[in-house]
């Protein structure tokens, strides 16, 4: 009886490290999160999935997501900058239509071609390349983006539709992309590990015939492990229809939060993180 115990524990331990979508992000990929902790419930959505990010058999990121609006909530990732190129090809999550379908993000193409999935059941539960098309004054805003990783599978990953959101393109290219690209270089000098958290506040417009929700805010709040005795936090918020970033304490994103998306007190970070 024990042994088919132990088994039962050895198999289901097995399929929480395979899944794709998953339960809770405590028990499934908790390495993105400062302290093995995820923000709060003050963040999630009616209709919620907690994606752990995987490519290639392999986890880089963790995204929850938000079904309804077709939109990520945040994505958590460890922030590891390096060169090379931005890939070209985005990705679905083969997981969000049902547990039968791949557990690794796949191209629309491959559901169609090889899985005989309809583009209609793909886009039930979530944003696909054609709502992207034709955008004016948007372009697909990254939240992990992919000048943060620093080999092509990592930067590959993030190029999935579950990571994207419709942003402005003047602050995709402009404010936002400096602090991606200057401030996180800047701020993170000294750090030995940098947990980073990029989110979206759902606002009142959408795209795509309304099948996708136009964030009214973009946000980051980052937290970083100099030594033992030495942590650091910092955070940015962004109208998404401004070309202007606001540098602010993580205490003051929190409280933010907690009134853009009225669900109650937002907590993004385990308590050792620095809120002044």
């Amino acid at each position: 009886m024990l042994w088919l115990l132990l088994l039962q524990v050895l198999l289901s331990c097995l399929w929480l490290g395979h899944s794709e979508v998953v339960k809770s992000f405590e028990t499934s990929c908790p390495q993105f999160f400062f302290r093995e902790t995820p923000p709060n419930e003050g963040l999630e959505p009616q209709n919620p999935a907690w994606i752990c990010q995987r490519f290639k058999n392999q986890y880089y990121f963790a995204t929850l997501y938000d079904r309804k609006m077709r939109i990520p909530v945040y994505s958590a990732y460890i922030y590891q900058p390096g060169p090379g190129k931005r890939p070209k090809t985005w990705l679905v999550e083969p997981q969000l239509i049902g547990p039968t379908y791949p557990k690794t993000m796949e191209k629309e193409w491959t559901l169609l071609n090889r899985y005989n999935v309809s583009l209609e059941k793909i886009s039930q539960s979530q944003a696909i390349l054609h709502d992207y098309k034709n955008l004016t004054g948007l372009n697909r805003g990254h939240l992990n983006p992919n000048g943060h990783h620093d080999d092509y599978s990592s930067r590959m990953a993030t190029f999935t539709l579950t990571n994207i959101v419709p942003q402005d393109e003047k602050l995709n290219g402009g404010a936002w992309n400096n602090y991606e690209q200057q401030t996180m270089i800047r701020k993170t000098q000294g750090c030995t590990t940098t947990y980073v958290i990029v989110g979206a506040v759902p606002g009142n417009n959408f795209i795509a015939k309304g099948r996708v929700n136009k964030p009214s805010h973009i946000w980051s709040a980052a937290c970083c492990v100099v030594d033992n005795n030495y942590i650091k936090a910092w955070a940015v918020i962004a109208e998404n229809d401004e070309n202007q970033v606001q540098l602010l304490t993580l205490g003051e994103l929190e409280d933010t939060l907690t009134e853009l998306y009225g669900r109650g007190q937002v907590s993004l970070f385990d308590s050792d993180c620095p809120r002044e």
